[in-house]
């Protein structure tokens, strides 16, 4: 098949399952098209079968900002017609619908080729309408003009079938992880490090968006480090990270954590760690906490949240109500005092991660989705 794929290319969740996707399906000898405003951050070198075509924005004096979602429906619409593309992959479905419905439209009164629409859905599509419910109408519109729906979670796309009215299937594949950089011996890993043998390494990786509640990482991290020797990694940079610096600082334990910024290659210092620390507000699926637990490292994270679907509640991590953050740090004392009963979790998170979420079957899962929206 030949696949254009558009995401945000920076670091997070919905860039990453959608490059490591791309990857994936260009393995299996399918032709791969990445349209996108930079370099996806996860496609670091040359890959056969993956092509990508930068979308250039200009700055006009009566727009209030440079115009993504129209240039981008241009280039869109000139890829597909240059490499007679049969379908576009988009991931979010504001912008990137909207503008794969007005790439459509322009090939449709042109007589080019006329491409399916898949728009996987990630969480924020959702969110954003919360924020800010003038998006409520084009993110409906992209959703149900768009030929086929997946979503990350159960989760989610019950979420939008509720919020969004949604009559026609909201198909769920999984989010996925690659086994062959997930897992938890590395050579690249050495724990000495960042911690000393009687201390417990726990970390946290985000987008350090207000929805990641890093604080709450902090309080939580603060609680155990109290009653046990630990030190914290936390990975990874955004609009929270300065407040987050604060509050360290302010509770004196600066010298107990490790910051280490954005990472391309987090598989290389998962492995170290006892510990990953989840307490988001929403969490659509939890790719970190997929990643993490794929590594050996257990997840204190949020119930209520497409996180349920990831972590095994006392078999593979804890799942707490958003913001208590005293049990989550009880439920992670519990595990770093107990080193069999860590162990066992360690295992079991490797084991699920594994036999639930392998690369294989769900990258399979999206190819049968594909022909059959292309052949219904």
């Amino acid at each position: 098949m030949r696949i254009g794929i558009t995401c945000y290319p920076v670091a997070g969740g919905s860039g990453i399952v959608a490059t490591e996707l791309g990857m994936q399906l260009a393995a299996r000898d399918h032709d791969i098209h990445f349209v996108s405003y930079a370099l996806p951050f996860r496609l670091d070198r040359y890959r056969p079968n993956i092509k990508y075509h930068g979308v250039q924005t200009t700055a006009y004096p009566l727009m209030q900002a440079p115009p993504y979602t129209l240039t981008l429906a241009g280039k869109m619409a000139d890829v597909v017609r240059s490499f007679d593309l049969e379908l576009l992959h988009v991931h979010y479905a504001v912008p990137h619908a909207t503008s794969a419905y007005l790439a459509r439209e322009i090939l449709r009164s042109t007589g080019d080729r006329v491409p399916k629409i898949i728009t996987t859905l990630h969480g924020t599509d959702i969110t954003l309408v919360g924020a800010d419910p003038s998006f409520y109408d084009i993110t409906r519109f992209s959703i149900n003009t768009s030929d086929g729906l997946t979503a990350v979670s159960k989760y989610l796309a019950d979420e939008t079938v509720d919020v969004f009215r949604v009559s026609k299937e909201v198909r769920v594949v999984h989010n996925f992880f690659d086994a062959t950089r997930f897992k938890p011996s590395t050579s690249d890993c050495t724990r000495s490090e960042f911690a000393d043998e009687s201390e417990a390494l726990i970390i946290h990786v985000s987008n350090f968006r207000p929805v990641k509640r890093t604080l709450d990482v902090v309080d939580i991290f603060d609680r155990i480090q109290q009653q046990q020797p630990a030190k914290l990694i936390l990975i990874g940079e955004g609009p929270e990270l300065t407040l987050t610096r604060r509050n360290i600082v302010k509770r004196g334990i600066q010298d107990r954590v490790i910051f280490l910024g954005n990472q391309s290659q987090v598989e290389a210092v998962l492995p170290c760690c006892d510990l990953f620390l989840c307490p988001s507000e929403e969490e659509s699926f939890g790719l970190a906490a997929l990643e993490a637990q794929a590594c050996g490292v257990p997840v204190i994270g949020t119930s209520g949240t497409g996180l349920s679907e990831v972590i095994a509640h006392g078999e593979t991590g804890y799942l707490h109500p958003v913001g208590e953050t005293r049990e989550m740090a009880e439920s992670g004392l519990g595990l770093l005092r107990d080193p069999v009963r860590l162990q066992q979790f360690k295992d079991r998170s490797v084991s699920r991660a594994n036999q639930r979420f392998a690369t294989e079957r769900l990258v399979g899962e999206y190819e049968s989705y594909y022909e059959e929206i292309l052949n219904g």
